[in-house]
């Protein structure tokens, strides 16, 4: 599974989350609990106060692909959407990336190219 966004530990469990303007933590899972309201199908939220977080952090996932080191940012099948993540122009396009933005680089990579996928905490 990849995962790009904030973890949240609450009352023992973790959840997908959003920190919201307002102070509270938005908390998100698949499935129906108690304290979680349907949103729409398959997607359930609770949202508390952050002083009940026990934990907010962070998680991206990560590879190398063709020497270089990338951000997954999607999946499609067995295709990964990788975003560049060191920064240099000439490598990127070395590599044939696709220019997103000012120094925003992304591709789509073969799954079974990808080395060394796993998830950060930033």
């Amino acid at each position: 599974m990849i995962r790009d966004g904030y973890l949240a530990r609450w009352r023992g469990g973790e959840y997908e989350a959003g920190p919201s303007a307002d102070g509270d933590i938005r908390l998100y899972r698949t499935e129906p609990a108690e304290d979680f309201t349907e949103v729409r199908p398959g997607r359930y939220l609770c949202v508390v106060p952050a002083s009940e977080i026990e934990s907010l952090r962070y998680v991206r996932t990560v590879c190398t692909w063709q020497g270089a080191r990338f951000i997954v940012v999607g999946e499609h099948e067995t295709w990964l959407r990788v975003e560049y993540i060191d920064g240099r122009g000439p490598v990127a396009e070395r590599l044939g990336l696709d220019r997103i933005d000012h120094g925003v680089w992304q591709t789509w990579a073969p799954g079974n190219e990808v080395v060394d996928l796993h998830e950060e905490f930033v």
